[in-house]
């Protein structure tokens, strides 16, 4: 069954083509191993809730932008072994390639595909 990581992240607005580069550079990565598809939505029409909202999630600052992605993985062992090999892999040292935002206010997570619709 399918599996689905899902982030969302507080970008620097300023940042956008930087965090977009970063993006070009590990996206990739997720792809070789095993991933079928990545996707990086840069926000455009989040609305600030009365009670949560993405913003607070991710406790965006007024300069910074929410990023809604995904990537899509054909089932979750594909997955476990995917995010395992690149935790494992040289290219994702921090130190060589910083990310262009604050990972510590990222949240992410896991999650089973229950149910899927197509137009």
């Amino acid at each position: 069954m399918p599996y689905i990581d899902g982030f969302v992240i507080a970008v620097p607005t300023a940042n956008k083509e930087e965090f977009l580069a970063h993006a070009r550079q590990f996206d990739p990565m997720f792809l070789e191993f095993g991933a079928t598809r990545v996707v990086e939505g840069w926000g455009d029409d989040v609305p600030h809730g009365k009670v949560t909202d993405f913003f607070r999630a991710v406790a965006a600052k007024d300069d910074e932008t929410v990023v809604f992605s995904w990537v899509e993985w054909p089932d979750k062992a594909t997955r476990d072994a995917g995010v395992k090999k690149m935790m494992e892999d040289p290219r994702m040292d921090p130190n060589a390639t910083p990310m262009p935002f604050d990972g510590k206010r990222m949240i992410f997570g896991g999650f089973d595909l229950s149910l899927e619709l197509t137009g």
